[in-house]
């Protein structure tokens, strides 16, 4: 039986509304004091109210990359709130990317807090791994002093909706720079070199180099589709509709001949999921389209010529088209089955809240989703986040079903492995028809 420790228990216990108020004993932390309203602890713990300083033990899962920062965090929660609450916090590493698969594995064994893509929520939310941050809305109030809708007003409009399904949020915000856009060298390669793909590819061609790009994965090469106008969406019974393989602003075929162009010259490196940072450290290229997560890496290939800029645009029969792309947000979570969902959404909202969320992008460059963070001077002047602010005018949230990752992943390496010609259409047909029933098939 699902454990939800929030409102709803609150008013259980105190039958009352009032009873999990925020109290107007606030010391200068935002904890509030246990004097006048001894039932705001059980908006947090379950019910405790003997007075005594409950124990409170959390888990929180989070990508390897973040363990440090992630830590500070946990170090500076335990201290704000150590005068309400003995708080233990086991800190466990687990890829955003990778988040989903993992905690439906076994729901109740995953931790209290954990950090996903924003892609992901509706299959957490469909199978009952996420608590309703809503009806956490009391103990948010009663310790955090802030309520969901001002945690809503703090972050911008599309990482809200990004964490919301069916009109109820589950989820915090926490970047919104989950997004690819171009790297590149400016002492090889001049701002008309990198505005298209043609360009880019014949001055890579000249210098000696080569342009990467990441085809086997059907979040970076969507981007050709997306771009020309076509559309994939999520189902209610989860599966994905697309339309790749029939007409939008041109047909799947000539983006496909696009791609085969792009992909079939001698200056374009298809790159492995994952692998761009070993390729720009290779040195083989002067350019190549990634995210934020590879900032340091690009800057540290490129040197004083670091730098970045909205994806090019393609030729695709005879016009030139802008490259498309994912426009994604990373969130931050609360277990359905937390014994101490209260108490997790503190520690979730803490780890999101506008100083974090600055700490963060000081110390691992990731774009915040906070609009105070976001406007901060040191963000506004970061390579990166500048060029994926400038390619999000051309990015598409991305919500698909788990039948649409094989499919895309295979035909995209059919691309990089030339394995169809350009001239051949209905080899074309053939494989774009192929790689939508696989992923339009019913899931099981």
């Amino acid at each position: 039986m699902r454990k939800f420790v929030a409102l709803s228990l609150c008013l259980a216990v105190t039958a009352s509304l009032a009873g999990c108020s925020p109290s107007s004993s606030s010391d200068s932390t935002g904890a509030t004091g246990a004097s006048g309203n001894a039932d705001n602890t059980s908006a947090v713990d379950g019910g405790n109210t003997s007075g005594e300083i409950p124990t409170v033990n959390l888990t929180m899962w989070g990508a390897e990359e973040d363990q440090a920062v992630l830590q500070t965090m946990i170090d500076s929660f335990i201290e704000n709130y150590k005068d309400v609450a003995d708080i233990t916090v086991q800190l466990g590493v687990e890829s955003e990317s990778t988040a989903k698969d993992t905690i439906l594995t076994d729901i109740e064994a995953a931790a209290d807090v954990f950090a996903f893509a924003s892609d992901q929520l509706p299959d957490l939310v469909k199978a009952g791994a996420l608590q309703s941050i809503d009806e956490l809305d009391a103990a948010i109030q009663a310790y955090a002093g802030k309520s969901v809708a001002d945690i809503e007003s703090a972050n911008v409009s599309s990482s809200v909706e990004a964490a919301t399904y069916n009109d109820t949020l589950y989820a915090f915000p926490m970047s919104a720079d989950n997004g690819f856009f171009l790297y590149y060298n400016s002492d090889v390669l001049s701002e008309e070199d990198v505005a298209s793909w043609d360009n880019l590819l014949a001055a890579a061609d000249a210098a000696g180099l080569k342009v990467g790009m990441t085809l086997a994965s059907g979040w970076y090469n969507a981007g050709f589709f997306y771009g020309a106008g076509f559309t994939t969406g999520l189902n209610d019974d989860g599966t994905t509709s697309i339309d790749f393989n029939g007409e939008a602003d041109y047909t799947g075929v000539e983006v496909v001949q696009a791609m085969l162009n792009i992909s079939g010259n001698s200056a374009f490196l298809a790159v492995a999921d994952g692998d761009m940072s070993n390729q720009f450290a290779s040195g083989t290229l002067c350019a190549g389209i990634s995210g934020t997560w590879d900032a340091e890496a690009a800057q540290q290939a490129f040197g004083e010529g670091y730098a970045a800029t909205k994806l090019p645009t393609y030729t695709v029969a005879g016009d030139q088209v802008q490259q498309g792309s994912v426009a994604g947000f990373k969130l931050v979570g609360v277990n359905a089955y937390s014994e101490n969902a209260g108490w997790a959404a503190l520690l979730a909202d803490w780890i999101t809240n506008e100083e974090n969320q600055a700490l963060r992008f000081e110390q691992r460059q990731i774009g915040p989703s906070n609009i105070n963070a976001a406007a901060s001077d040191a963000v506004a002047a970061n390579v990166a986040i500048a060029a994926l602010a400038e390619q999000s005018a051309y990015g598409v949230v991305q919500l698909v079903g788990n039948n649409y990752w094989d499919p895309t992943a295979t035909f995209g390496e059919i691309i990089a492995q030339g394995q169809l010609a350009v001239d051949d259409t209905a080899a074309i047909q053939e494989a774009l028809d192929t790689m939508v029933t696989g992923v339009t098939a019913p899931v099981e």
